[in-house]
């Protein structure tokens, strides 16, 4: 397979062309840089030449302006001088196959996963958490677990924290301690991430790896460019993000060793905010990642301004690298000419530490791995023009790149099936309306209420010991009204025989 050219190295005046070798192109790479020295575009141009041999690209638009990759370029004298140092190689304007993508659905097919697929740690990283409410995070997550609750999104997660909260005592009792105050922070945690709008984030459908790694039907790998203009003010969404997608790669390709070019490349732009007050173990779990990762065919690469933005452990690692100048202003750029210095296999053609400072737009040190995975020594380069546009693009091109898109019939609608917010809701709706109900009826209740009507009827005619029944008060109230008629008659003839005597 052809290699891919970076640039015309420009140390010697002898010195050729620079090139990246497909099969060395998921040892990872760092591209590092001052802001306006051209990182953005180095980034491109390896990007739609990863894509023209028919490697997937996936990486994030900061600024907007890498969206120019959808659309063609023009031709201008800047290009053709360059194109002609290189030994005018071939060269056309062209569009790179482009999918774009959005947390928030605006300005790319909406990214979603679901809270379980997202995972407790690094959702409490999301929210935030200290180690306590991450702890209650787990058991949040292994109670749904247990209990066969789907966690899909945010109302879910609340949801479950309701049940937490209502069952703390007995939960703590099995599963650790769980106090309110947790709930509470959490709760509040979550309130935050969805006023940010992260509520989109998560949900169904999930977005499916196997979209990420499409080609065209003329054998290009397709480039999905994330939208992050928005999504880069809420940094640590924006990190875990990336971070999730780049673990659900390694957790879910297989083993494939080294093939003649990646599977996929994997671009984190920003690489200083993945690594930013993150804790030592998600920092181990990072370097496990980009470590192994390359045995599934996938490539890392880190754009960042300083290359000590990413620790040693993982800029080991990286074996292709592409540094633009960096401004010795102060102590802080003072030690990251250092690093970059010390990081490159030396070329005693080239004074790095001075050529560093000493780099123009387009022009970056460069070294990548050769046969045998050797490093190069460090070329200064001039970097090849990409053959898209180099600048933003309008919303009416964006709309119409997403129009033609093979997944927007996939992603652009919701679904929203029944989860843990729904099957506990209708426990509490289940459980008001046997509260309402009168208890079910058995036939030992019917037989004793039968007696018992027998009974209350047999008191009533015939009455009881403390109480005279039916038959013995009609008796006696005959028996009144008896004896009162006769009594009348007899003192009637009483008092008539009486007055009847005196007359």
């Amino acid at each position: 397979m052809d290699p891919i050219l970076v640039g015309k190295a420009v140390t010697t005046a002898d010195s050729g062309n620079v090139h990246l070798l497909p099969k060395f192109g998921n040892r990872h790479g760092l591209i590092a840089g001052a802001t306006g020295t051209g990182k953005t575009v180095t980034l491109m141009t390896l990007t739609e030449n990863f894509s023209r041999i028919g490697v997937p690209v996936f990486l994030a638009d900061v600024k907007g302006d890498v969206a120019g990759l959808a659309l063609p370029g023009a031709m201008n004298e800047k290009i053709q001088q360059r194109l002609a140092l290189m030994g005018n190689p071939e060269y056309r304007n062209e569009a790179a196959p482009v999918v774009f993508w959005d947390l928030y659905g605006k300005n790319g097919h909406p990214v979603r996963t679901t809270v379980s697929e997202m995972g407790p740690t690094l959702l409490g990283r999301i929210l935030e958490l200290n180690d306590t409410q991450s702890g209650v995070l787990d058991i949040v997550f292994k109670l749904a677990d247990d209990r066969g609750l789907l966690l899909l999104d945010l109302e879910d997660l609340r949801a479950l924290l309701g049940l937490v909260a209502e069952e703390r005592k007995d939960i703590s009792t099995s599963y650790g301690l769980v106090s309110t105050q947790s709930i509470g922070a959490i709760q509040r945690a979550l309130l935050r991430l969805e006023q940010e709008g992260a509520e989109m984030f998560f949900g169904e459908p999930a977005l499916e790896l196997s979209d990420l790694m499409r080609t065209t039907p003329d054998g290009r790998g397709v480039v999905n460019i994330l939208a992050a203009d928005q999504l880069i003010l809420k940094p640590k969404l924006y990190s875990s993000f990336l971070l999730w997608l780049l673990s659900e790669l390694f957790e879910n390709l297989p083993e494939v060793g080294d093939l003649e070019k990646p599977k996929l490349v994997f671009v984190f732009d920003e690489a200083h905010l993945l690594f930013d007050d993150s804790p030592a173990a998600l920092q181990h779990r990072i370097e496990q990642v980009v470590r192994i990762i390359r045995s599934k065919g996938v490539g890392v690469y880190f754009c960042s301004q300083f290359p000590d933005d990413v620790p040693d452990e993982i800029l080991g690692q990286l074996g292709n690298r592409f540094q633009h100048a960096l401004r010795a202003f102060t102590p802080r750029d003072q030690k990251a000419v250092k690093t970059a210095a010390q990081t490159f296999v030396a070329n005693p053609a080239l004074d790095v530490a001075k050529a560093l400072g000493d780099l123009g737009t387009g022009e970056a040190l460069v070294s990548t791995l050769q046969d045998k995975g050797i490093p190069m020594p460090v070329e200064r380069t001039l970097i090849a023009p990409p053959r898209c546009r180099m600048g933003a693009i309008t919303e009416s091109e964006r709309a119409q790149v997403r129009a033609g898109s093979p997944v927007g019939g996939k992603y652009d609608t919701r679904i929203d099936r029944e989860s843990a917010a729904e099957t506990l809701a209708k426990k509490v709706e289940t459980a008001a309306e046997q509260a309402k109900a009168p208890p079910a009826r058995t036939r030992e209740q019917d037989d004793a209420e039968e007696g018992g009507l027998g009974q209350s009827v047999k008191d009533a005619v015939f009455g009881t010991k403390r109480r005279q029944g039916m038959v013995e008060t009609m008796a006696k109230q005959t028996a009144r009204t008896v004896g009162n008629q006769i009594g009348k008659q007899i003192l009637r003839g009483l008092l008539g025989s009486i007055f009847g005597g005196r007359r």
